[in-house]
């Protein structure tokens, strides 16, 4: 063998093994010769030649994406949608009642603060007026999602007629206050729908059984009952003005003009805030009586005699009221306390309106038809709530 390829005996030559294309000895005539950096590249073309395989992956994992355009999906933006659109009526309630209950607890805090003399204490206008703003829509909302599952204005138990009565009221402030910018009356006002809301959804047994179809799809009664319900909205927002008319009536003759006495308006933007809360409901409860009169001429065996009684004693009552208050006969004090009562006694003849839909008569079943092999096999689906309510009976 030539000395020259004895020389070269390390083997690293930049030819590949076995010469170039066609020969069988390199440039120096030298026979080729398997070198550890020969030996090291065929075992890479043979590892390269090799099928490749995944990696196991551990039960749960996600699985990678492959591609080259290929992207994950996009979950996380649309999970809060999902989340609200899957809540109920009374969660959507819930947090409208939180909402009233944060606005009166911010105008508790600032009459604290007026009443120890500190600075700032007078309570923002136009933030309790958000809060209270954002809970009324949060509220609407909730009454919708229940008025679409029960197919009619949401007014079929005890539940339902609290939930809209503090609606109705404040309804009443966003109209009010803005005329009339008081403050104070956004707390009381947070204060009552706070109360009625979340007394209600924490009782049960009020929200227990659901009517369904409650006014028998008959427009006319379920306007009459909306009106009749909304009017105790207006005369709601006049028991609270009566209240503050007390409560500065009260400073005035103690000459308690400091604290929190300072928010309360003045007598006589209290009084035309009363005059026109009876008045507005007033005329309210009237039109519902006139809207309920076309129906039931045309079917007075509908007509439940206690409900009845017990609405045309609240309208006459509040009737008395106004006419006595246009004709200067009950002012100041006197005003306030009739107001008050006559609220009351509209309270409990909520009692008979509500225990009319009760007395109702149930539906006549049918004879059942003989159960097939399918539907012997079909599992039970779960007992509704929701009762069907006969006819256009309030």
């Amino acid at each position: 063998m030539d000395k020259k390829c004895k020389l070269n005996g390390s083997g690293d030559t930049d030819e590949p093994p076995g010469g170039r294309a066609g020969g069988s000895q390199n440039k120096r005539g030298c026979a080729p010769r398997t070198t550890r950096s020969g030996s090291r590249g065929l075992f890479y073309l043979a590892a390269a030649s090799l099928p490749l395989r995944e990696a196991p992956q551990k039960k749960g994992a996600a699985t990678p994406c492959h591609g080259k355009h290929s992207k994950p999906p996009r979950l996380t933006a649309k999970l809060p949608l999902l989340m609200f659109a899957q809540m109920s009526d009374r969660e959507w309630l819930w947090i409208a009642g939180e909402c009233y209950l944060v606005g009166f607890a911010l105008g508790t805090w600032s009459l604290f603060r007026r009443g120890a003399g500190r600075e700032g204490g007078r309570p923002s206008t136009a933030l309790v007026y958000g809060i209270i703003a954002a809970g009324y829509l949060l509220q609407l909302l909730g009454l919708y999602l229940r008025g679409r599952a029960v197919g009619g204005c949401p007014l079929g138990n005890t539940f339902e007629l609290f939930q809209f009565t503090a609606w109705s009221a404040t309804t009443f402030y966003l109209v009010v206050g803005v005329s009339f910018r008081s403050s104070i009356l956004g707390y009381f006002t947070a204060c009552l729908s706070a109360v009625l809301t979340l007394s209600s959804l924490a009782i049960p047994a009020w929200d227990a059984v659901r009517r369904a179809n409650l006014f028998g799809g008959n427009p006319w009664i379920e306007f009459h009952a909306a009106l009749a319900i909304f009017s105790y909205g207006a005369f709601a927002l006049l028991t609270l003005t009566a209240l503050m008319l007390l409560l500065r009536d009260h400073s005035l003759k103690h000459k308690h003009l400091g604290g929190w006495f300072s928010f309360l308006p003045s007598l006589i933007e209290l009084d035309q805030i009363s005059r026109r809360l009876l008045g507005t409901g007033t005329a309210i409860m009237t039109a519902s009586l006139l809207v309920g009169t076309v129906y039931w001429v045309s079917a007075p065996e509908t007509v439940n005699l206690a409900k009845l009684m017990a609405t045309l004693g609240v309208w006459a009552a509040y009737s008395v009221t106004l006419g006595l208050r246009a004709k200067e006969r009950l002012i100041s004090r006197r005003f306030a306390w009739v107001c008050i009562a006559v609220f009351a006694l509209a309270l409990l003849a909520l009692g008979p309106v509500d225990s009319s839909r009760h007395a109702l008569p149930p539906p006549t079943k049918a004879p059942a038809a003989p159960a097939t092999p399918q539907a012997r096999e079909a599992p039970l689906a779960p007992a509704l709530k929701t009762t069907p309510a006969k006819g256009g009976t309030l």
